[in-house]
């Protein structure tokens, strides 16, 4: 790449002057602007490669600056100066756009590795040998649906920024699929995307996964580890089902992305770190907000952007190619012929309701493989799912006849009964296959009164 070029715009001759000798010593060549009509001339007249803006400028508001680059020069990433705290402006200025921001007084080693970020991103996107969410041998996010598109178009966009996206939808749905694609698509590549399960990690031990201990701070502690921020810097740190956090952590994570600072269990100093926080959960966590069970400062934080990810009987018309795909898939890892599917067999998965979503129709038809015979899987091989009407001489219906709440009840009552058969009751395996936190299976089973002595099963 030829030397890159970056627009400066900022009021104060001090922090431009700054900017300018940083830029300089990383062979980056630099405009200056004092407002935000000198900026506008600029970027008409010339292309670059980063903009640094700052918040405030004598004729306007950095926002606006940020909104008209991000509409007329979108392959430029716009870098907000925002003032030191000010958590809230910079959440605004990521959700009109802005690629990142940097705080004043400015850290050089900050804006140092913001600026190579960006630099980067503009790399990826010129490049034309990367994956985009449109390559459809590439993209794990399967399926021609209008949600779909929608979907990955969003992903694309989410991918040339740094703000923190919060990934919604119900268990099985993709989310961390979502998540890596994300990362894959960003500059961030060519660093660690680490993703951690919330709900799976004991009480007691969270605040030493996430941000590592010394020897010695804590029974056990017997030599330094590092905590998964740490492992996962220059990258991408994924926290699936957030909501289960306590609260105790909500209040250190909350600090640890606003000042980007972590403190190892036992330690006495803090460490600098550099992630991009991407969460999920299958949870309402505007509902656990309302509840108190969740902060309303750190739900603010991490949904500045959102990402929902559809369920997979509101988008049927991509049962089929879902099937084909995943049966060539299982079929590769055993090193078989994919067989094919019986015509009943395919009704019935196309008028299923799917309440665990891709994940479970991934292992209906791994359960279907592993029983089919002479080429075909039937509809026997399916197991136990409604069958449709007009397919057999009994009668069925999609909804029996009672009330919403029993036949939810009863639904949610077997579904968890066969994770729990076909994982020999080990209830943390059972968890795992369902997509749910180990704590969460077991509220639900309680509620239910189902326990290992239950006679249904």
């Amino acid at each position: 790449m030829s030397q890159p070029t970056a627009l400066i715009v900022d009021d104060e001759p001090d922090i431009r002057e700054l900017l300018e000798i940083t830029l300089a010593r990383m062979n980056i060549a630099t405009v200056a602007a004092e407002n935000l009509d000198q900026a506008r001339t600029a970027l008409a007249s010339d292309t670059f490669h980063l903009c640094l803006a700052d918040m405030r400028l004598p004729d306007g508001d950095g926002i606006d600056l940020v909104r008209e680059i991000h509409e007329l020069y979108p392959g430029t990433p716009v870098a907000m100066i925002t003032a030191h705290g000010n958590m809230e402006t910079a959440i605004e200025a990521l959700k009109a756009g802005a690629f990142d921001f940097v705080s004043k007084p400015v850290d050089l080693p900050v804006l140092r590795k913001l600026v190579s970020t960006a630099l980067k991103l503009h790399q990826t996107d010129n490049s034309t040998t990367g994956t985009t969410p449109s390559d459809e041998e590439a993209c794990p996010l399967r399926g021609k649906s209008s949600s779909m598109e929608q979907v990955r178009a969003l992903i694309t966009k989410l991918s040339r920024s740094q703000a923190p996206v919060h990934i919604t939808g119900e268990s099985g749905t993709g989310k961390e699929l979502a998540a890596r694609l994300i990362h894959q698509l960003g500059p961030r590549n060519d660093k660690p995307f680490v993703a951690v399960n919330c709900g799976a990690i004991p009480h007691e031990l969270m605040e030493s996964e996430l941000f590592g201990h010394k020897k010695g701070s804590f029974t056990g502690a017997t030599a330094d580890k590092s905590g998964l921020f740490q492992e996962a810097e220059g990258g991408t740190l994924f926290l699936d089902e957030v909501a289960d956090l306590p609260l105790s952590m909500q209040v250190k994570l909350l600090r640890v992305i606003q000042e980007k600072l972590v403190r190892p269990v036992g330690a006495t100093r803090e460490v600098r770190t550099d992630v991009r926080i991407i969460s999920a959960t299958h949870q309402n966590l505007a509902k656990r907000v309302q509840d108190g069970e969740f902060r309303q400062d750190l739900y603010y934080r991490l949904n500045v952007i959102e990402l929902i990810m559809p369920s997979l009987r509101k988008r049927p018309e991509d049962i089929p190619e879902l099937i084909d795909h995943l049966l060539n898939t299982i079929a590769s890892n055993y090193q078989q012929p994919a067989p094919r599917l019986h015509e009943k067999a395919l009704a019935a998965l196309k008028n299923y309701s799917f309440p665990g979503n891709v994940r479970e129709l991934e292992n209906i038809l791994e359960r279907a493989f592993a029983l089919y015979e002479n080429d075909i899987i039937t509809l026997e091989d399916l197991g136990n799912l409604t069958e449709p009407e007009g397919l057999s001489t009994e009668s069925h219906t999609r909804i029996p006849d009672e009330n919403l709440e029993d036949y939810l009840t009863r639904i949610e009552r077997g579904i968890l009964l066969q994770a729990l058969e076909e994982s020999r009751w080990n209830k943390t395996s059972a968890a795992g296959r369902l997509g749910i936190s180990f704590r969460s299976l077991r509220y639900r089973l309680s509620k239910l009164g189902i326990d290992n002595k239950d006679e249904d099963a």
